[in-house]
């Protein structure tokens, strides 16, 4: 096999592959724990997590041979027949969540299409609106994902331009403002779809009791809550799930990301039988949704989760990554905020793009990514360790301090 330079390969795919994305410059072609390397050998710490699909960290052990072990049996059947991995799945992520019933799909978007449609059918059957009249409510600055219905509610101009017409029966409303929501509510309300924490939008953390005030709203009105953990789940925020932090209870949890343990799309919605029991044969489904492959893998990063207790190192390790970040006293940052090991560092317009700065600590050995110009993310995989945080803090100085 040819071996390719780093820079061969970024120009190939340059030609070769639409450019809807603007990737960081560098090849990651090996993976392990935290960290990752490039075609020339050098090493680096993942920052990003992809986005939170690697809380286990590259390649876990056990995720890898869960993956290999299913692989040498049973990859793929459909659900035009049960197979052997589905059920024990199933169970397992329902338990996990609390909730009677678990819907399978592949990837984040589809599973908050799932929310959508789970919630629209609620609507019509059980809360007895009118046909083609229900509206869910949603957030500005909101990210749930690339397909046409979700670009719809974005208020992103980038994610829109030009991919109309859109869907309607979304009424959106600010973030982090209970009275907004509570005044869009109507008699065609069937829903409120929120994350707990918006991820792309710069890790913007709401109030306390935002989310509780939300569940009281959807309570008093007979609407349900969705919650997209897509980003935030699995221990991402120092909860399993990030809700728990206010001890809500929404009708309707959406994952997906990290529930693949960095190596198989995987996505899901649960709720409880009075909601998702609204589906019957052929009214929603997926070729490769709760395939055995993708199943075994799921099943065994939620007990890497479980076992090694990552969602508490998370809220150990996330308070002193955040609290070293903030010992800076850097002149070039606005503000820190975050929950866990999802953190955001808001720089001042006076110091420049994070382009800049994200790029400087490429070069130093930290891949992290920068989200609207100003906000630098930093969301490592939660097998992380104290001392990996100190290393990774001497770059971090070295660029912003």
């Amino acid at each position: 096999m040819t071996a390719y330079s780093s820079e061969q390969l970024m120009e190939m795919e340059h030609k070769h592959g639409a450019h809807n994305y603007h990737p960081l410059e560098v090849v990651i072609s090996k993976a392990e724990g935290i960290w990752v390397e490039d075609p020339e050998g050098k090493r680096y710490i993942d920052m990003l997590s992809a986005y939170s699909a690697l809380n286990h960290g590259h390649r876990h052990p056990a995720i890898i041979k869960a993956l290999k072990d299913q692989v040498d049996c049973l990859t793929l059947t459909s659900r035009a027949f049960f197979n052997d991995k589905w059920p024990t799945f199933a169970k397992k992520l329902s338990e996990l969540t609390g909730k009677d019933m678990v819907l399978p799909m592949n990837t984040g978007a589809e599973a908050v299409e799932t929310a959508i449609k789970t919630m629209r059918k609620w609507g019509y059957m059980v809360k007895g609106v009118k046909k083609d009249k229900a509206e869910i409510i949603v957030f500005e600055e909101n990210f749930h994902g690339r397909t046409t219905t979700i670009v719809s509610f974005s208020t992103d101009p980038v994610a829109k331009e030009n991919y109309g017409p859109f869907t309607p029966g979304f009424p959106i409303v600010p973030y982090n403002d209970l009275e907004a929501a509570r005044r869009a509510i109507t008699k065609n309300t069937v829903g409120i779809l929120v994350e707990p924490i918006q991820g792309e939008a710069g890790v913007i953390v709401p109030d306390n009791g935002y989310l509780e005030g939300l569940s009281e709203i959807a309570q008093q009105n007979n609407v349900l809550m969705a919650v997209d953990e897509i980003q935030t789940g699995f221990g991402r925020t120092g909860k399993m799930f990030c809700f728990m932090h206010e001890g809500v209870e929404p009708d309707i949890i959406i994952m997906g990301k990290a529930l693949g343990g960095g190596v198989f799309p995987v996505s899901a919605v649960a709720a409880n039988n009075d909601v998702l029991g609204l589906f019957k044969p052929g009214t929603h489904g997926s070729t490769f949704g709760g395939n055995p492959l993708g199943c075994a893998v799921a099943t065994a990063a939620i007990d890497v989760l479980v076992n090694e207790n990552l969602a508490k190192k998370s809220a150990e390790l996330g308070k002193y990554f955040k609290e070293q970040l903030e010992n800076m006293n850097s002149d070039k940052i606005e503000l820190i905020r975050g929950k866990g090991l999802f953190i955001g560092v808001v720089l001042k317009k006076s110091a420049g793009k994070a382009r800049i700065y994200t790029t400087q600590l490429k070069e130093r050995g930290l891949l992290c990514k920068e989200t609207h110009d100003w906000i630098i993310r930093f969301a490592p995989p939660l097998v992380i360790t104290k001392e990996d945080i100190n290393f990774a803090m001497g770059k971090i100085k070295e660029v912003l301090g």
